[in-house]
């Protein structure tokens, strides 16, 4: 499921619960939740089929304003997004913007260490799997 730029874990959970537990695991470390977004449901109001599919946007200012004083740009593609989708096997995958991508992308060079490294632990909390 991999592709590009992407980090793709997979999740003990379904996505509902998924992003309950990132939502859960990224508020008890001190960030925002700026909108989650149930692409199901959406694609459910206009008659369209979707597996579960469900987006969360979160972060901080204390993380992104830095990022986004060396390349404003950097801005679109923050705050932090994390895709919790189910598979046409029913697996469910919790995928991310590898940070180190975004840095290369933009030009940030190291100063997205801290950021992979916390994306690395929320997002293996959420899908419920051993860190390593």
């Amino acid at each position: 499921m991999a592709k590009t730029g992407l980090i793709c874990l997979e999740s003990r959970f379904g996505v509902a619960e998924t992003i309950d537990r990132l939502v859960e695991t990224v508020t008890r470390a001190g960030l925002r939740i700026f909108a989650r977004i149930d692409h199901a449901a959406g694609a459910h109001e206009i008659g369209a089929p979707l597996r579960p599919t469900e987006l969360l946007i979160f972060g901080h200012p204390k993380g992104g304003t830095p990022l986004m004083q060396d390349d404003q740009l950097a801005g679109i593609d923050l705050p932090m997004k994390a895709l919790a989708c189910e598979d046409a096997q029913g697996k469910v995958w919790l995928s991310y913007n590898d940070a180190h991508w975004l840095a290369e992308r933009h030009g940030l060079g190291d100063a997205v260490a801290a950021i992979s490294a916390g994306m690395e632990k929320v997002v293996a909390a959420a899908a419920g799997v051993n860190q390593s």
